[in-house]
């Protein structure tokens, strides 16, 4: 019912949008003699405002059609290598001709970027893939909005993930590296244990994990806390709704990008509406690039697709509430899931000291859970005055984790 009347609000709001669009076009007009009064001024900021606060965010862009290598320009086209009704494994495909201009003639370290189903959509990784695409082969997880896949292709839970990152690590050949940010770090590990422990030649070579919640208990936040105090039982009666039509998954059960949205703005309400009004006095006084950059951000962050309701349940059941994983209690297609299994993947994991989504020692839980991975091929760091968006994307991350990453790399992989 929820997801139906948030469609029903949309739409009942087009005829104020409607008029705020065109409100907006007259009073930035350069036909209009008083678009620069104070009152032309305001009127539009409001208008322009408002029009995008109500306005319906789709799916970004990746954007990146060039990078920089060597100082030099090099052209990028986005590939399909793999896909699933539930995720297209997309290669960010440097062309051969500029790199050869550039210096590079070796080829570089395969990375799959494996990015979190938690709500917003791949493309928050923009930064991170475009740190990595000068020096690396570059392939990253394009998850699917639950909301847009039919009912005829089935289910996807948690155990599927595990199985989606074993069959992507396949496709890619031999010993690529995994990097997990945020939500993906309990099955990625997971699917590395069960390919360690059969030996599996595609196991990755080396496992990054980036503010990943691979034992909750620790450090618990503002959101381990929610998912600790509530039952299961609230999640289950509380989260999740009906895809209505004419969406190509209507009737699938879903937990709402929608609903996300909203428990992850409340957290930081004062911020958002603090941006806001900052938004609105750029636009009145003009300030075209302040403006941008608000709506960049806001254009990524307020893009967002539903999850299915067997994904979403079984991680709060088995990553926030029964820590299936750390206990060394869970159990994947009839296999215990066993960590030590792991002797020859290299292992780093990188914390954000103000991260309030996952908190510190979360993620170095790895270490421990992977006792038989030699101390040389471990490395562990947390980065001073970043949080939990820092860790992958910023400044810091670029000129501080990511350098260490690509060492950390290159000292695991003996073919580079």
């Amino acid at each position: 019912m929820l997801y139906a009347l948030h469609e029903a609000t949309y739409y009942g709001a087009s005829p104020l949008r409607a008029a705020a669009r065109l409100t907006r076009d007259f009073w930035s007009s350069p036909l209009n003699p008083a678009r620069d009064s104070i009152i032309g001024r305001n009127l539009y900021a409001g208008a322009d405002l408002y029009a995008n606060v109500t306005r319906r965010y789709g799916k970004p862009k990746w954007g990146i059609d060039e990078i920089t290598v060597n100082g030099h320009p090099v052209r990028v086209r986005e590939t399909v290598v793999w896909e699933s009704p539930w995720c297209r494994v997309i290669q960010f495909d440097r062309d051969m001709a500029d790199m050869r201009r550039a210096g590079k003639l070796q080829l570089d370290p395969a990375v799959l970027i494996v990015a979190p189903m938690s709500g917003h959509y791949a493309t928050l990784l923009r930064g991170t893939v475009e740190a990595f695409a000068p020096d690396h082969a570059v392939f990253v997880t394009d998850w699917s909005n639950a909301r847009d896949v039919p009912m005829m292709d089935g289910r996807f839970d948690f155990h599927d993930y595990i199985d989606h990152i074993q069959q992507m690590l396949r496709a890619l050949g031999a010993r690529a590296h995994v990097i997990a940010v945020c939500q993906p770090g309990p099955p990625v590990l997971a699917a590395a244990s069960l390919m360690a422990e059969a030996n599996d030649p595609s196991r990755p070579r080396t496992m990054t994990f980036m503010g990943s919640p691979i034992d909750a208990r620790l450090s618990p936040t503002v959101t381990n806390r929610l998912a600790e105090e509530r039952p299961f039982t609230w999640f289950e009666s509380n989260m999740v709704y009906t895809v209505p039509a004419p969406y190509p998954g209507a009737l699938r059960r879903v937990y709402p990008g929608f609903v996300q949205l909203a428990s992850f703005m409340s957290m930081n309400l004062e911020r958002h509406q603090s941006a806001h009004q900052q938004f609105f006095q750029h636009l009145v006084a003009g300030d075209g690039d302040s403006a941008d950059k608000h709506r960049a951000f806001y254009d990524e962050y307020l893009s967002v697709m539903d999850l299915t309701e067997e994904f979403y349940l079984q991680t709060i059941d088995l990553v926030f509430q029964s820590y299936a994983l750390p206990k060394g209690e869970l159990i994947h297609r009839g296999n215990l899931v066993k960590p030590a299994a792991i002797t020859d993947i290299g292992l780093m994991t990188v914390e954000g000291e103000l991260d309030d989504i996952s908190g510190i020692g979360q993620t170095q839980a790895a270490h421990e859970l992977c006792s038989s991975i030699p101390e040389n091929l471990k490395l562990d760091y947390v980065q001073e005055g970043v949080g939990h968006y820092g860790v992958f994307n910023g400044r810091r991350f670029r000129e501080e984790i990511f350098p260490r990453v690509f060492d950390f790399i290159r000292a695991c992989d003996p073919d580079f």
